[in-house]
């Protein structure tokens, strides 16, 4: 048999067909003629924890653990395993509701499974709870982003404190229902979620609100506690509502996005009121989103616009559309925005051939862009965003002999090798993409397509699909590129990876470097203390670099080993790996202990950083001008 580079992967080998013949294998082992909606006694409008829900009552039921005498004990869980493992994930979901199983032949999933006590006591621990969102990687954004204010509970199933904290999370919940948004993320099923959020420890809970930054809750697990700290956040105000006042007060917050909570003291017009007002809320938020139909469907329109396609039973359209409505006021002049409900106008869609909701497509002109990334208002203007400003350098054979080969002395480049069929490419492109515009200034990326240059693919020993490679500082050796062999294709990941073949940026400091230069010298510094052996250390160090680079010439950054000079670390107050602080100097008296920084995200720590120097700058101009 040939060799494997990935289970993903598409592997060009003279043994191909042996290859084929287990993949086949293997589907005729996990599959099953049986919808996968019906498997699971679910309807296709079903809710993930719906979903979730239906999964554990029939897990419970059909386990072999509980079933020893039933030969096809084994057979019919992973079915019902299969049918959740593609229903759960919100790709596979569509691509199963476009083209049924035939569209998974590159996803043959469902294969293992664990004991009954897991599906007992471990799984979705509050999938009953109504007021507490279980969020998955692709709610996740959506929800922190949404304007509310979000206390989020990161749990592993296996974790005893985790179901310690359990009962006393759901009183909480109950408690402050209808003041703040509580949810729960699963990392043993969202990892890269919990990596990318800093999580490296469990429970641990966070405070999410747009456009502030995440704040951790380092207190005790009382119910009082959390309520305490979570009312810190909570921002009210009540105003006294009458005639003069109504319609103008509403109408001015509406505009500014702010909502309301209204009681009615007394019986009357009040609520006429009301109603009118919401009615014009609605029309105001809609107001840049057009409803189509075939007399305005803007097929031969010169303008750009992005139509979505949906039923209004679905809940993921549902979820879309308020996010449709953020993105279009970002680029109202720039993209028109429209829905056409399929349900209605089912002619329609048919031209277009949409077969799963939603469905997002951009027409501009001639060219129509199928838009299939989260179902949030951020990764729906990042998508627009590159069709305007193309983050990702398409390449042909010369151009990257002109740009990668012939590269400058001090430039590197990450180069995609796809092509168009492959389905593992295509699940790559838009983190690929992602990926690039995190990088930019940094690292160059770019793509070729391996159909359309096979031959230069094929000089180039381009042997599977997708190959991504890293080229580095040119030096003396000879052609010299480091290829990914890593697990996970997501922008993040991909993303350290790149990083971490660029040359160090921070300074590493000894007991007595860090004694001159960061207690008693006269700079700002952000230190990393870390331990070689730590797992979390080792993925945030890439990331650390990256904000070296970003807040060069006006903060320092040093590295501390732990492990080496314990004793430093244990003076600094430092109990758990990588822990970030931040050590401002100040003229009138030095800051030896520093600030910590809970966030793992180079963009918010350097966000944080500045805000911090600001209020110093401040607070030593009005020191001065008391003098």
């Amino acid at each position: 048999m040939g060799v494997w580079f990935n289970k993903d992967d598409y592997v060009i080998d003279l043994k191909r067909v042996t290859v084929c013949f287990l993949i086949v294998y293997m589907a005729v082992l996990v599959g099953t003629d049986q919808d996968f909606y019906s498997l699971l006694g679910v309807s296709k409008t079903s809710s993930s924890r719906e979903i979730r829900q239906a999964f554990k009552k029939l897990a419970l039921k059909l386990h072999p653990d509980k079933n020893p005498n039933n030969a096809n004990a084994h057979s019919d869980f992973l079915k019902i395993n299969r049918a959740y493992e593609v229903l759960k994930d919100e790709d596979l979901r569509k691509k199963y509701d476009k083209y049924g199983e035939k569209g998974l032949s590159d996803n043959q999933g469902g294969g293992q499974y664990e004991s009954w006590n897991y599906y007992r006591y471990d799984f979705g621990i509050y999938d009953d709870d109504p007021e507490i969102i279980t969020l998955d990687r692709r709610e996740f954004d959506a929800a922190v982003n949404s304007g509310e204010l979000w206390f989020v509970n990161f749990y592993s199933p296996g974790c005893s404190h985790c179901h310690d904290l359990a009962p006393t999370w759901r009183e909480f919940a109950k408690e402050v229902d209808g003041l703040l948004r509580i949810g729960a993320v699963n990392c043993g099923d969202d990892r890269m979620l919990c990596r990318m959020k800093g999580v490296n420890s469990y429970p641990s809970l966070f405070i999410f609100r747009s456009g502030m930054a995440a704040v951790k809750y380092h207190g005790d697990r009382s119910k009082e506690s959390l309520v305490s700290f979570a009312m810190q956040h909570v921002r009210s105000t009540v105003t006294e509502l009458w005639t003069g006042n109504f319609v103008n007060s509403i109408q001015t917050a509406f505009a500014a996005g702010i909502g309301w909570l209204i009681t009615f003291c007394s019986k009357g017009g009040g609520k006429k009121i009301l109603y009118d007002i919401l009615a014009f809320a609605k029309e105001s938020v809609n107001s840049h989103v057009t409803t189509l139909g075939p007399q305005n469907f803007p097929a031969n329109d010169k303008e750009p616009w992005l139509v979505d396609f949906f039923a209004p039973w679905c809940p993921p359209c549902r979820a879309l559309l308020p996010e449709l409505r953020k993105a279009s006021k970002h680029l109202y002049g720039q993209l028109k925005f429209g829905t056409l409900d399929c349900t209605v106008h089912e002619g329609l869609c048919n031209m277009y051939n949409i077969q799963a909701y939603p469905t997002t497509v951009v027409f501009n002109q001639s060219n129509i862009h199928e838009y299939e990334g989260h179902h949030s208002a951020e990764q729906i203007l990042e998508f627009i965003e590159d069709l305007m400003n193309p983050s990702v350098i398409s390449l042909t054979p010369t151009t990257f002999n002109e740009l990668v080969t012939q590269r400058k002395h001090d430039e590197v480049w990450m180069v995609d090798f796809y092509s168009p069929w492959c389905h593992p490419c295509q699940v790559l492109m838009p983190e690929w993409k992602r990926m690039a515009r995190t990088l930019t200034g940094l690292i160059n990326v770019g793509s070729i397509d391996c159909q359309q240059y096979h031959s230069f693919c094929a000089q180039e020993n381009v042997r599977r699909y997708p190959e991504i490679r890293f080229f580095p500082q040119k030096s003396d050796k000879a052609y010299q590129y480091h290829s990914y062999n890593g697990w996970n294709r997501d922008a993040y990941s991909l993303r350290i990876w790149g990083l971490g073949f660029l040359p160090q940026a921070s300074i590493d400091l000894t007991p007595q470097t860090f004694n001159e230069k960061v207690l008693q010298g006269k700079s700002h510094w952000v230190i990393d203390f870390y331990a070689p052996w730590c797992g979390p250390c080792q993925n945030f160090a890439p990331e650390f670099e990256l904000l070296a680079r970003m807040i060069k010439g006006k903060v320092k950054a040093g590295k501390v080993d732990c492990q080496a000079y314990a004793q430093i670390c244990q003076k600094a107050g430092i109990r758990a790996y990588p822990t970030v602080k931040f050590y401002p100097y100040e003229r009138a008296q030095r800051n030896t202990w520093g600030e910590q920084i809970d966030t793992r995200d180079a963009k918010e720590i350097a966000t944080l950083i500045y805000e911090k120097l600001k209020n110093l700058q401040n607070h030593e101009k009005r020191n001065k001008d008391e003098l």
